[in-house]
């Protein structure tokens, strides 16, 4: 299956470390080699790269993994394909416009024989089960607000409509419209923050260590969200299967 990665701040905060070593999974430590994509939101802005080539081997992973860009919400993937072929157009992470907002959503898991009904808005793409549950989870949000509800008001309409994919098979997955971080886990997903007093992090996948309280101020705050820990010497929380968490600057709100 494919793996999930994801920051949520308080502060502009660039991925360079966390997406290091997550990119090494994409063919190199790890055998999601199908294709991966990351989207930085900044304010009412995306920037959403993707590729079909292997992260471990991709010239454009290689440029971000140097390029700070800098965001207060982060998603990325790396893809073991199941369902849909390994193409362009089935890179996650995906994204859809929604009350004049950006959305952005990754998912790993297999949905069996899903197709829900879809109406003209939101149409997948690509061929990918993934894709098909998130142009659902659009168009039922859209059925189920008529304008931009609050992240606690969102937070109660996704727990109601989560079940109904669920009931297809795993689906651990993050969303996010750039104000929250939405992690939903069926069988594995993990959690940390970095806040002061900071402490240095070594990665599992490459030989990188930081200490964090070089590079950041006592207000940063990170929570970085990802399906297996990236780190050996930091202290992870496990999600419990069927638990939908919820992020606000980098805090867990919900």
């Amino acid at each position: 299956m494919c793996q999930l990665l994801g920051l949520n701040c308080a502060t502009p905060t660039d991925a360079s470390f966390s997406f290091t070593g997550f990119c090494k999974r994409g063919g190199n430590t790890d055998h999601h080699a199908d294709g991966w994509g990351i989207a930085f939101f900044e304010g009412r802005g995306l920037r959403l790269f993707v590729d079909h080539q292997c992260a471990a081997e991709s010239p454009m992973a290689r440029f971000l993994q140097q390029y700070p860009l800098k965001s207060k919400n982060i998603v990325a993937h790396v893809r073991k394909a199941t369902i849909g072929e390994v193409s362009l157009e089935n890179a996650h992470p995906f994204t859809r416009e929604l009350w004049g907002r950006h959305w952005v959503f990754a998912h790993n898991g297999d949905l069996k024989d899903y197709h829900p009904k879809l109406h003209a808005a939101f149409q997948p793409v690509g061929t990918t089960d993934s894709e098909r549950a998130f142009c659902w989870l659009m168009q039922e949000l859209a059925k189920s607000h008529a304008h931009l509800p609050t992240v606690c008001e969102l937070t109660h309409t996704l727990r109601e409509l989560i079940p109904q994919i669920t009931a297809f098979g795993t689906f651990n997955c993050l969303l996010s419209n750039g104000d929250a971080m939405w992690a939903h886990c069926s069988t594995k997903l993990h959690h940390l923050t970095r806040q002061h007093p900071f402490a240095q992090a070594t990665l599992a996948d490459h030989d990188w260590t930081v200490n964090f309280a070089d590079v950041n101020q006592p207000g940063d705050r990170a929570t970085v969200i990802v399906t297996t820990p990236l780190t050996n010497n930091e202290q992870w929380t496990a999600f419990e299967p069927g638990e939908l968490k919820v992020f606000v600057d980098g805090l867990h709100v919900a």
